[in-house]
């Protein structure tokens, strides 16, 4: 079974549990199906899987379930981020921001719960392997909160001086670090010399969103664009320029590749690396066009 398959057979079994019966909130249950289908590019949970894959992958049940997780703590991050006190964002993955579908409270409500669930869906898979979801478990909720997961680089947006390398590592790079050390503890290998791969990676993904968000259009990326510049936050390109961005995530990149631990998938992940890269710098074609307006 593909990656694809596999993280649809295993969202679509959380999210009809999630529902709930005739006695739980309608409104809120769409709102949680609305947050997390369709699902976007699902490159955290598909990083976990293809780790978990490179190291042997002798629990599939759970390292679904964790990738299960990780994506929806991942989509209750994006509802949380598109409220009107923080991006005000009236897109998300083309559609209408969860606030502005359902409302406010929903959008809150609906966060709260992709959390709580995520840990859940940990929790019940514990049967499998326990010690394995315990330690998955503590990583995931590492990366959530403070001080090194996703809430404390939303913290960094309200310092009045900020460290780049900090920030990007806690609001983008910790769920990338979540993803590759949960794959390899599912696959019952451990979690530290899986660190840099996924640091690297998610500072990588940040640099190439400065870079989009910056000289892309809403139309494109199916979110809004110069949020950066309009909240006036931290961001590679304000730092380096565009030029230097790009240097900085070529570099970034090759350094993920060479982070690899020594495994029996190891040239798989390599070229996964190689293509994601592909996929984070696609600012040729408008720089081209930039230059040819110019």
């Amino acid at each position: 079974m593909s990656i694809t398959a596999r993280l649809d057979a295993a969202t679509a079994l959380v999210m009809a549990r999630a529902m709930g019966g005739a006695d739980a909130p309608r409104k809120l249950a769409s709102a949680l199906h609305y947050a997390v289908t369709p699902g976007g590019a699902r490159i955290r949970p598909t990083i976990l899987l293809s780790v978990a894959m490179a190291c042997g992958d002798d629990r599939p049940a759970l390292a679904d379930a964790a990738a299960v997780a990780l994506e929806l703590i991942h989509c209750a991050s994006l509802v949380h981020d598109d409220l009107p006190c923080f991006d005000d964002a009236d897109l998300r993955r083309g559609k209408p921001s969860l606030h502005r579908a359902y409302s406010e409270p929903l959008a809150v409500l609906a966060g709260d719960s992709l959390i709580v669930l995520g840990f859940d869906v940990l929790a019940e898979a514990a049967g499998a392997d326990a010690d394995r979801a315990l330690k998955m478990i503590r990583v995931l909720s590492k990366r959530t909160g403070m001080p090194y997961g996703i809430c404390a680089g939303q913290g960094w947006e309200s310092e009045a001086q900020v460290n780049l390398s900090a920030y990007h590592r806690a609001k983008t790079g910790a769920l990338f670090i979540a993803a590759t050390q949960m794959g390899a503890l599912a696959a019952g290998q451990d979690a530290e010399p899986w660190e840099e791969l996924g640091a690297r990676i998610g500072e990588a993904f940040q640099v190439a969103d400065d870079l989009r968000d910056a000289l892309y259009d809403a139309e494109t990326l199916g979110k809004p664009v110069g949020q950066d510049a309009a909240h006036d936050r931290p961001n590679a390109v304000s730092a380096y320029g565009v030029q230097g961005a790009i240097r900085q995530l070529k570099d970034i990149l090759g350094g993920a590749i060479a982070s690899i631990p020594s495994c029996p998938g190891e040239a798989m992940l390599a070229d996964m690396v190689r293509r994601y890269a592909e996929r984070m710098t696609p600012v040729a074609p408008v720089l081209h066009q930039t230059a040819a307006r110019g």
